[in-house]
């Protein structure tokens, strides 16, 4: 979301002292004149267009599935009602202002408008990226913990969602208050950070946002992911045949993860640095509002990825369409009662013993029923879900690496 040249026309909608300013390089020293043309606009339109339908549309789905099956209501599943909360007021909130103002050719709600528009995209946005880093930490620290996770205590991943909202806040709301400020941006048909006043006061604003909002949030879902990956890796010795297939989905769905936050922000980032560091000519309209509709996909990418390729809320979407019960012994039946665990055994098979070796098991949602066992030779296994036996003899249990969105 980026500041270039805003057009004439959207100069009309503000106050004259905000036009004032923008004349006297407050916006970057450009011409403030727009060189996005009006089929410019319309493709823009049209994508923003798609993009909200969408992204509405999706999380929406969510929030119904979520709300109509009490078997997704666990803890874990939580931290992604968030992320679909705040895409879906960016949805509300914003796409539906910007949409208009494209189809115009400016803005069309003033300067308050302008601001409240650049806070509250803003705040959604931070909070969205901030829970995708929150939910790979919880998997992360739940997977490393040597005790059976408490499916019901919901604690922790409240103080997730509130950490988030917070987090985002702290960063949000200084430019209301004097440390940089928001305005419009592109070809002036949105708003959001001054990404190209040339002062001190702004450039430190924009270098802490890129670092603690982008970065950072980047850093712990590759470092959470990666020990993911890894703790699988380390069961394939176990069952190779079952645990190869599971380290490829999980492989897979990383992959996936890390290329979509990268397509949608990373672009947002460096024109930003462009914009903030660079000539005031460097980045144009065309450029800005590019990466600016980049970061607005993320709202309707986030559900597909995060929820629908889980399977507990595929199955519950597709019994929903079937209009019957999820499936019997799927994983969301037993969502509620067998959640990401860490579970140290001692393995027999035959005359050979690995003595106290810590299984990690990333499970969101697999009942214990469906957990493979480790082989013919191995003991009868129990059930994990079950409460720990007081007996202090050495167990036998059957572990896989397991990953549901």
């Amino acid at each position: 979301m980026l500041v270039s040249n805003v057009s004439l026309g959207g100069c009309a909608e503000f106050n004259s002292a905000l036009c004032a300013g923008a004349g006297e390089g407050h916006l970057g020293g450009g011409s403030y004149r727009t060189t996005l043309t009006p089929t410019g606009h319309l493709i823009v339109a049209v994508c923003l267009g798609f993009i909200g339908t969408f992204g509405l549309v999706n999380n929406l789905l969510v929030l119904v599935l979520f709300c109509r099956y009490k078997i997704l209501r666990s803890p874990i599943n939580l931290l992604l009602i968030n992320i679909s909360i705040s895409d879906l007021l960016v949805c509300v909130l914003g796409t539906p202002f910007s949409f208009a103002a494209s189809t115009q050719g400016r803005w069309l709600i003033g300067e308050g408008g302008c601001v409240w528009y650049g806070f509250a995209n803003s705040l959604c946005g931070i909070v969205s990226l901030i829970s995708l880093a929150v939910l790979s930490y919880e998997r992360y620290s739940t997977m490393m913990t040597p005790a059976e996770a408490d499916s019901s205590n919901y604690r922790k991943i409240s103080l997730g969602i509130i950490l988030s909202w917070g987090y985002s806040l702290l960063w949000t709301l200084p430019p209301l208050f004097g440390w940089s400020h928001y305005g419009p941006e592109g070809p002036g048909t949105t708003c959001s950070v001054d990404w190209t006043a040339k002062t001190a006061n702004n450039i430190s604003y924009i270098i802490c946002l890129f670092v603690f909002c982008l970065i950072v949030p980047f850093m712990v879902i590759v470092f959470c992911y990666g020990k993911l990956l890894y703790a699988i890796k380390q069961v394939s010795g176990i069952n190779v045949s079952v645990s190869r297939k599971r380290e490829q989905r999980v492989l897979f769905m990383v992959v996936i993860m890390v290329i979509c936050y990268l397509l949608c922000w990373l672009p947002y980032g460096i024109m930003a640095l462009l914009a903030t560091f660079g000539p005031p000519d460097l980045v144009t309209p065309e450029a800005s509002i590019i990466p600016s509709v980049l970061a607005k996909t993320s709202t309707a990418i986030n559900p597909v990825i995060y929820v629908f390729m889980n399977k507990q809320f595929f199955r519950c979407f597709q019994a929903m369409l079937r209009c019957k019960a999820p499936l019997r012994g799927s994983s969301a039946r037993s969502s509620s009662k067998v959640a990401t665990k860490a579970v140290r055994g001692v393995a027999v098979t035959g005359p050979r013993r690995t003595n106290d070796f810590l299984f990690l098991v990333a499970s969101l949602g697999q009942p214990a029923a469906a957990v493979p066992q480790l082989g013919p030779s191995c003991e009868p296994t129990i059930d994990i879900s079950k409460a720990h036996s007081s007996d202090n003899k050495p167990v036998v249990v059957s572990l896989v690496a397991h990953f549901d969105g």
